[in-house]
């Protein structure tokens, strides 16, 4: 396997893994395309030119309408956890497109040929093949409360291959949130990039009831830190978590996630 390749972009910084110095040079690409077109920091984005009306938004490229049209149909599908649009009404489609660019990363690394790699960008990772042999590539998940801490490591084995955690810990207050905060931090594991992504900021976003709403189908893996200090888990996300139980026969197989109080100041649980 190759070595690693760090670079800074979207306002973060990428690391690639198993990726050919070719193949790296056009994830780089990807990226900054995506950063071009979305960022509203650049005044020259079709966004920031949306945004202070120099451009109508039926103007924009196909590619930045039917971005919009995804991040809506995100919108509905969480019942509105999840959403394009500011509190001030510009549209914002970052909470989709870091995970776009990854996804579209991962096409490019595929098509390189390159068998088993990692891309990891500001708290969003999804691989492809084995770390090492045999053995899945692993992301750690820390305590939101102590930095310092792996309160869990998620084994990602296909088809999950992608893990998106959002927060509050590192760069504060940055979700805009429907309701009174219920979640400081979530972790969702799932198929593809983008539903981990976009299904993590609706939950800190939201509350209990999106949190169930999100895992209902038991198509992702969550674990969710409350502000209360309790920590939510769906089965799957339990068993990653240090000094959780193993599962018992006579327990339920429901896949909603459950919640136990925290005991002291140590990263908590439930049992499986």
């Amino acid at each position: 396997m190759t070595g690693v390749t760090t670079f800074e972009t979207m306002g973060t910084v990428v690391s690639l893994r198993g990726a050919t110095p070719e193949a790296a040079s056009e994830v780089r690409a990807v990226f900054a395309g995506h950063d071009h077109r979305y960022s509203l920091y650049d005044p020259s984005s079709v966004l920031s030119r949306i945004a202070a009306g120099s451009l109508r938004l039926a103007d924009a490229p196909a590619e930045v309408r039917d971005v919009y049209a995804l991040a809506l149909e995100w919108r509905e599908r969480t019942g509105g956890a999840f959403t394009p649009h500011r509190p001030d009404g510009v549209i914002d489609l970052s909470g989709v497109v870091k995970a776009l660019a990854i996804r579209g990363a991962g096409d490019v690394l595929d098509a390189a040929g390159c068998a088993d790699w990692m891309i990891s960008a500001g708290g969003d990772v999804l691989v492809r093949g084995h770390h090492r042999g045999d053995e899945p590539w692993s992301v750690g998940v820390v305590d939101p409360a102590h930095r310092e801490t792996v309160v869990g490591v998620i084994r990602l084995d296909a088809p999950r291959r992608a893990v998106a955690t959002s927060g509050t810990a590192e760069r504060g207050e940055h979700i805009w949130r429907r309701t009174a905060t219920t979640f400081v931090q979530a972790t969702v594991v799932a198929d593809d990039i983008v539903t981990a992504d976009v299904l993590a900021t609706a939950i800190v976003a939201g509350d209990e009831d999106d949190l169930r709403r999100v895992t209902s189908d038991g198509g992702v893996d969550v674990l969710a830190f409350g502000a209360d200090g309790r920590v939510w888990a769906t089965p799957g996300a339990r068993r990653a978590v240090h000094g959780a139980e193993q599962p018992t026969a006579t327990e339920p197989t429901s896949t909603e996630p459950t919640a136990t109080a925290p005991t002291g100041t140590e990263p908590t649980t439930t049992a499986p």
